[in-house]
């Protein structure tokens, strides 16, 4: 739900994955890097029937230390932006500097919904899978890893938490969609898949005639899955902000019960999770920033690296 800048093509997220085959496993193709730790890595990906980009940042130490292993840090972006969204809004390589770990920032398509299409591409394959093997096999990626996003990336590291319970050491949501079945919610999230001009049941069908397609992906309905996991969950009540804008106050105000509805369920499932619920504030990097240096200490942590 942040403005698009640069992305995919919207037509090509559904009719691409009908051409999946042996061709798309062949190795990934590196672009030149756009930082001096940064590098954009073409993943030919068998689960999206496609190519799909992944930006790098690298360890300082990378190719000085040929045998070194480092945890990863995946960081997911939000809807109608891309897979550039925390290199370009945040100081993300400086802030990582020195600290011996990868991040790695895939692809979600257009929507930033990182899930399973109804007959589509399945971007949680692709990102807990395909990617992760080719860190493992080109960039010396440990098996330790955490993840954070902002808003449907938000929906996507808690999502793929609990749902695939110990993949993570920790999972962070900053503004995420956290009940997809909350009252107001199936709507918006048929907003975002329409505003890409797909059909809203091209993602998990009808939230009514499909219920347990909906609940089976809603991260309140899968939370005891992330018995285990170090979690942290902040959102803003979206009334009262200050950033002088009143659609981003409007769209953190939609999700506020939404938040408020998976950290309950925590509670009555007596998971453990750091929360931050704020007054006022917008769906919007300004706070999203904020929010990821709050967690980074529970993040780091996870990671196994200095805060």
């Amino acid at each position: 739900m942040h403005p698009r800048t640069t992305g995919v093509s919207r037509r090509t997220v559904i009719k691409a994955a009908a051409g999946a085959g042996p061709a798309v496993l062949l190795g990934a193709r590196t672009a030149s890097p756009p930082g001096s730790r940064t590098r954009d890595v073409s993943v030919p990906s068998a689960a999206l029937g496609r190519s799909a980009p992944v930006r790098l940042i690298l360890p300082s130490g990378f190719d000085t230390e040929p045998t070194r292993t480092y945890p990863v840090l995946y960081l997911l972006h939000g809807a109608h932006d891309d897979y550039t969204s925390w290199t370009r809004e945040t100081d993300i390589e400086a802030f990582t500097e020195g600290r011996n770990l990868i991040v790695a920032m895939p692809d979600a398509g257009p929507t930033g919904i990182p899930t399973a299409w109804r007959g589509g591409p399945d971007y949680e394959t692709f990102q807990l899978s395909e990617v992760p093997a080719l860190l493992a096999r080109d960039y010396r990626a440990s098996g330790t890893r955490v993840v954070a996003g902002v808003s449907t990336g938000g929906y996507g590291a808690m999502a793929h938490a609990a749902r695939h319970p110990g993949t993570f050491t920790a999972a962070a949501s900053y503004s995420g969609i956290l009940d997809t079945m909350a009252p107001g919610v199936p709507p918006l999230v048929d907003a975002i898949v329409a505003r890409e001009n797909l059909v809203p049941a091209s993602l998990w069908g009808n939230p009514f005639l499909n219920l347990f397609t909906w609940r089976d992906f809603n991260p309140r309905d899968r939370a005891a899955g992330l018995r285990g996991t170090a979690l942290y969950v902040s959102s803003g009540s979206g009334l009262a902000g200050s950033t002088g804008d009143w659609l981003p106050e409007a769209l953190e105000s939609a999700l506020w019960p939404s938040a408020h509805s998976f950290t309950d369920t925590l509670a009555l499932l007596r998971i453990p999770v750091t929360t931050h619920f704020y007054a006022g504030g917008g769906h919007s990097w300004a706070y999203w920033k904020r929010e990821f240096t709050a967690s980074w200490p529970m993040l780091a942590r996870g990671l196994g690296v200095p805060e």
